[in-house]
């Protein structure tokens, strides 16, 4: 199978709106093509263009969820975009089930609570804790609905035109075919910076030579019989070590005749006899791969399924267990990075960086998962960075190529090690509160981001923010 090239440091130029306005309109159906060179001339379509938005959101995601509602709740009108079809990203739609860095003030804290009510969390640590997905995305959709968010799930955002250089225009692809969208300001929250990349954005992906990214995960909900007798290989049981957990698990999984792609397979605890299971790593796919990533899911799958029956086949208190959900998205570590108007670095991290337009300071430590199976020992490693608590400053969330650009998540800019530090849920949620706030104040004073200041932002955010 050929390998996809690595993609470092290589600019993703949007086409330019001229071309698209001197094409010639061909009517639906018809078609240009040109067998001689291998090129199809697609028909040009003219949508109408829908300008009753202050602040377009990219992504439903953890960030671009939470910079939705904080905008909306500034008094901004706010359309939000998502390719799939539950609003939380990564939290439902990949299954991710565990979150990390969450002991962060505002937005995190009030789904927390949210959380908490629903009788929705198992582990309840303040910066890691688990939840139910299900009750995650019914959360979500209350929030958004409540804050007056206008949703659209299974959108994809498919091109991005300028003016001059300011992003003018956005053009969507769903079953409701191609929708053009306008606005003041938008949001990059599509994780892997699909729209700043569509807008002409410089990015980055990957570090190593060899391997472009960090590899992907896929997750999945397990039913048990009794999880009271799994609690030795369950993540952080009472009476248990984090490590000695999963080193047990996976000397099960391999007794069973399976040796998992990811060295140091985890069990969460969800609700009593449902548990989350992390066991599965595919090396060396970009995220905008559509075609690897395809193969990447269905390899992934295929494992998943291979693992628990060789678990139930072992018998004792393996017997019965059940995969009881896949997700649709397989578990995305690393995609497009945007360039923008501060780089957080390794240097940020190794000095504690301190930044007076800080809107947060992550406390996770760098997290890269291994290359391949022969990297780290299949398992995770700091890179020997050691990491002190720093500051992201907004500037990293504003687009340094194009004006009337934010991003929030880990499509931030910096470099790939601070990103394997500040990639975690937590993080992103903060990111997407302080994007949305100086997204609502941009468009509502008739001004580009990078001209609202923190300061402002800080006092909306404080009007936003739930007791």
């Amino acid at each position: 199978m050929r390998t996809a090239p690595l993609l470092h440091r290589r600019r993703f130029l949007a086409t330019a709106a001229s071309a698209a306005a001197t094409a010639p309109f061909l009517a639906p159906g018809a078609a240009a093509s040109s067998p001689a060179s291998g090129t199809f001339a697609e028909p040009v379509l003219r949508p109408p263009v829908v300008a009753d938005a202050d602040v377009i959101v990219c992504g439903a995601g953890p960030a671009g969820v939470t910079a939705a509602i904080t905008a909306a709740r500034a008094g901004a009108r706010v359309r939000l975009f998502e390719a799939h079809g539950a609003l939380g990203g990564v939290w439902t739609s990949s299954l991710l089930g565990y979150l990390l860095d969450f002991d962060k003030p505002g937005f995190n804290q009030e789904l927390v609570r949210h959380l908490d009510a629903r009788e929705a969390r198992t582990l309840k640590g303040a910066a890691a804790m688990t939840y139910e997905p299900e009750e995650m995305k019914g959360l979500l959709d209350e929030l958004c609905l409540q804050a007056g968010v206008k949703v659209q799930l299974h959108t994809r955002v498919a091109a991005a035109y300028r003016d001059a250089r300011r992003l003018a225009t956005i053009v969507t692809e769903s079953k409701s075919g191609r929708q053009a969208w306008s606005a003041p300001v938008f949001i990059d929250a599509t994780g892997d910076g699909d729209l700043g990349a569509l807008a002409g954005c410089e990015w980055e992906t990957g570090e190593a030579k060899g391997c472009p990214c960090q590899p992907m995960s896929m997750c999945a909900l397990l039913v048990v019989r009794d999880h009271t007798a799994l609690k030795d290989f369950i993540h952080r049981a009472k009476g248990t070590n984090v490590e000695d957990t999963k080193r047990a698990f996976r000397a099960e999984i391999m007794r069973g005749g399976v040796t998992p792609s990811y060295a140091m397979p985890t069990l969460f605890p969800i609700r009593e006899n449902l548990l989350l299971a992390m066991m599965n790593h595919e090396y060396g796919i970009l995220a905008f791969d559509a075609a690897r990533v395809t193969e990447a899911t269905m390899r992934a799958r295929a494992e998943l399924l291979q693992i628990v029956r060789a678990l139930r086949r072992l018998g004792g208190p393996w017997e019965g267990i059940q995969l009881a959900a896949t997700p649709e998205q397989i578990g995305i570590r690393d995609g497009r990075r945007l360039r923008g108007r501060y780089v957080v670095s390794r240097e940020d991290l190794v000095a504690g960086a301190r930044h007076a337009d800080a809107v947060v300071r992550p406390t996770f430590p760098v997290d890269i998962h291994a290359y391949d199976k022969n990297h780290a020992g299949g398992g995770y490693t700091s890179s020997g960075v050691k990491m002190k608590p720093y500051d992201i400053p907004l500037r990293a969330l504003i687009a340094r190529d194009v004006d009337g650009l934010m991003m929030a998540g880990r499509c931030i800019s910096g470099d790939y090690i601070a990103h394997a530090s500040y990639r975690v849920t937590g993080n992103a949620v903060a990111m997407g509160e302080a994007a949305g706030a100086v997204a609502a104040l941009a468009a509502q004073s008739k001004r580009l981001p990078h001209e609202v200041t923190w300061a402002e932002g800080v006092a909306t955010l404080a009007k936003t923010r739930r007791a």
